[in-house]
């Protein structure tokens, strides 16, 4: 099979925090072992040497990925590679992908990634327009590009059974009738961040780290977080460390949101919080999360997903969370919290009592077992054929 991946990347200078480069530079490799021809379209290459790689430009803001596709450099592309099936990881894309199949007359398959959803429902079953992409009003608009793309793909691939609860709802409120096309893929967990939970483990004498290694949004709840860093600053059992992932952002990006460059701020000024930098480089990241003791979930209401809550678990580091969308799903649910101090009292469990620990470890490293690549990559191609 010969696959054409679409890759939109927001951040072309810290492609260590861009989850959806990282699922293809996973993904790319594993598909090529697995028999299919490869080749990635994006602003940067992913995969391996046997993959293609077709340079497409950075957009200039999260709206233009949704809003300008080039229809002429698609249908160039879809008659030099010839794919039996194209994947677009920006499903607001899809209609101008159908538009290039048709003018290059290709009757690939295309399939639809949610990476990630522009929505989120309220426990009334209220659908919520999701903050990070409602500048200027633009929230339902993004809302129904995203209805029109699942309209034009012939196949629909999400991460999680929340993911496929929230855009069958949303599809069905918006007249979009997904039949049989909706597909549970989940994304590759990073084999180079997995670690048997039963080996030795640095446990630094100063005490106990939690660590949050999440983008800082606002969106992702790190309002909330920063209060829950108060309170666990003040227990004194738990030092905190913070994931800065970003670095220096472009003008372009700061400007629609500098929520993340104000909450590194405000997290940075609590005691016994530390605020540090993998730089890019995926070992230092390893280390940073080795010497954790437990992770913490963002408050993310709509969150169908998380890579770095995988990578904590696949270290075999416990995570706390909020009851919260695909969270809840998938974090163990004596690790759930819906309270400041059920949340305090968690941390502060995993930080002493070392049999309630151990438990937790191997617990989080085993929920991430079905989530290597070859496994993917084999349900990637049975929802493409």
């Amino acid at each position: 099979m010969r696959v054409l991946y679409l890759l939109n990347i927001s951040n072309p200078d810290r492609l260590s925090a861009d989850s959806g480069w990282i699922f293809a530079d996973l993904l790319a490799p594993a598909l090529a072992n697995a028999g299919a021809e490869v080749t990635v379209a994006a602003p940067a290459a992913a995969g391996d040497a046997r993959c293609g790689f077709h340079q497409t430009k950075v957009p200039g803001t999260k709206y233009r990925a949704r809003f300008s596709a080039d229809i002429d450099e698609l249908v160039a592309l879809i008659r030099a590679e010839k794919p039996d099936a194209v994947v677009a990881n920006q499903v607001e894309e899809a209609p101008a992908i159908r538009t290039a199949l048709l003018e290059a007359g290709s009757d690939a398959v295309l399939a639809g990634y949610c990476h990630y959803l522009p929505f989120s429902f309220s426990g009334g079953g209220q659908l919520l327009l999701d903050p990070s992409l409602n500048d200027a009003g633009l929230g339902r608009p993004v809302l129904l590009a995203f209805a029109a793309g699942l309209a034009a793909c012939d196949r629909v691939m999400v991460h999680s059974s929340t993911a496929a609860s929230w855009t069958s709802a949303a599809a069905a409120r918006m007249t979009v009738d997904l039949g049989d096309r909706l597909r549970v893929v989940p994304a590759p967990r990073d084999g180079r961040l997995v670690r048997d939970p039963s080996s030795p483990r640095n446990r630094p004498d100063a005490g106990a780290i939690g660590i949050y290694n999440h983008r800082l949004y606002a969106h992702y709840g790190t309002e909330q977080f920063v209060d829950l860093a108060r309170e666990l600053s003040a227990s004194g059992t738990v030092r905190l460390r913070v994931m800065d992932l970003f670095g220096n952002r472009r003008a372009a990006r700061t400007g629609l949101d500098d929520s993340p460059e104000r909450m590194r701020d405000q997290l940075a000024a609590l005691p016994h919080v530390q605020v540090v930098s993998d730089r890019g480089d995926r070992v230092r990241y390893k280390n940073l999360l080795a010497e954790a003791r437990f992770g913490i979930a963002p408050f993310r209401p709509g969150c169908p997903w998380s890579m770095s809550v995988i990578d904590c678990q696949g270290m075999g580091l416990p995570v706390i969370s909020p009851r919260l969308g695909w969270l809840a799903e998938h974090i163990d649910s004596e690790l759930c919290f819906t309270t400041p101090a059920e949340a305090v009292a968690l941390a502060e469990r995993l930080a002493t009592d070392d049999e309630f620990h151990a438990l937790h470890a191997k617990r989080a490293h085993a929920s991430t077992a079905d989530f290597a690549p070859a496994l993917i990559a084999a349900r990637y191609l049975e929802a493409l054929s």
